[in-house]
């Protein structure tokens, strides 16, 4: 790999690293001047105790640039450190550093400049020539402190791969955890919008068809506006009670079971309903068996969703609702009205009401067909897998 992700350090991150290479230096300093003492070598007192500290200062100050031009000052700092003894540590930290960002490259360029480099050293202290045929260990122990180094910074920025993978892994996570949660509240979200929909508008539907009745009708008995104000005040009770169902669903806790909800047996006193809020309804039922809970619940929602329709774009139709079906086939469902023969009553569409019909029966394997017929009616059909 030749990612680079070499972080950003503070000032305290800084500072104990660079302390720490001067702490390597120290004693590599000390034992030259101990080796230089005991050969007798004519190294100048004077660059050995000032000079040699004052390149190690230079070194370790340049260091501190080292994330921003880590080339530059890797190398810069390998080569100026081997007129220093106390520099060793800064030589070592520069190789630790560009090794870290893991470009095979730059690291075996400044390794091979540390050892070249290091073979200088006896001539800068004129070291005898009896002395000087222990240059094999030299090029040895360089060798050896500069693959410590390589290593140290291979190892530091395979760390740092791995801790960076963690972290976008880990990120990842957490973005997909937030898009599946917020899928799920949209789903949901559009689950409880559709409930309150299949609900409420069937009722509201016809509450309002019958204050229509009232409104436009000014030769009605006594009797027949008791009967429609009764009926209002049953469908308005009625979409009360239901929407109570509802919100009880939706504030009971989750691990408690959903309140049963209409099927199939339940269409005849749904047409009945309809019936006796004045809508010339007629059910025929053929169906022989009880289907699943689902498929006998999109049965239940598709008629009510009919006949809402028709009192909301039809008033005055006659409608036929139509059912059959056996196990082992198919149930079929068929909502036919005819055209209207009275003004609509302007009652609010929210026009999702067949689109999410489609979404109910398409997640129980059904088909939906709904289209318009000769003499201005409207048919509805769906066919739902009864196994």
């Amino acid at each position: 790999m030749t990612t680079d992700l070499v972080p950003r350090l503070t000032g305290p991150q800084q500072v104990w690293r660079l302390a720490a290479a001067a702490a390597v230096g120290m004693p590599v300093w000390i034992v030259t001047g101990v080796l230089l003492h005991h050969e007798e070598v004519s190294a100048p007192d004077s660059w050995f105790l000032i000079g040699d500290p004052l390149v190690a200062l230079g070194c370790l100050a340049l260091l501190w640039w080292r994330g921003r031009f880590p080339r530059a000052v890797g190398f810069t700092v390998t080569f100026v450190a081997t007129v220093s003894a106390l520099a060793t540590g800064a030589a070592l930290l520069a190789m630790v550093s560009l090794s870290a960002r893991r470009r095979p490259v730059e690291t075996g360029a400044i390794a091979l400049a540390h050892v070249t480099a290091s073979q200088f050293v006896p001539g800068l202290y004129s070291v005898p020539a009896s002395t000087a045929t222990w240059w094999w260990a030299g090029i040895a122990f360089s060798a050896m402190t500069a693959g410590l180094a390589v290593a140290v910074g291979t190892a530091i920025g395979a760390r740092r791969v791995e801790v960076r993978s963690l972290r976008e892994r880990a990120e990842s996570a957490e973005r997909e955890q937030s898009a599946r949660a917020a899928q799920a509240r949209a789903q949901e979200r559009n689950r409880i919008a559709r409930e309150m929909h299949d609900v409420l508008a069937h009722r509201i539907s016809l509450v309002a068809m019958q204050a229509s009745v009232l409104g436009h009708r000014g030769d009605l008995t006594a009797e027949d506006s008791g009967v429609l104000i009764r009926g209002i005040a049953d469908s308005s009770h009625q979409a009360l009670e239901e929407l109570r169902d509802v919100l009880g669903v939706l504030r009971t806790d989750p691990d408690q079971p959903e309140a049963p909800q209409p099927s199939l047996d339940r269409i005849p006193e749904l047409v009945a309903d309809a019936s006796a809020s004045g809508l010339d309804v007629t059910l025929v039922d053929s169906v022989t068996g009880s289907p699943s809970t689902a498929v006998g619940r999109t049965c239940y929602r598709l008629v009510q969703e009919g006949l809402t329709n028709v009192v909301k774009h039809a008033p005055g139709a006659r409608v036929r609702v139509t059912l059959d079906g056996r196990p082992g086939g198919t149930l079929e469902v068929v909502v036919h009205n005819t055209r209207a023969t009275e003004r609509p009553v302007g009652a609010p569409s929210s026009g999702s009401g067949l689109l999410g019909l489609g979404e109910r029966i398409a997640l129980v394997g059904g088909r939906l067909a709904h289209h318009p017929t000769p003499g201005n009616g409207y048919l509805l059909t769906a066919r739902l897998p009864w196994p």
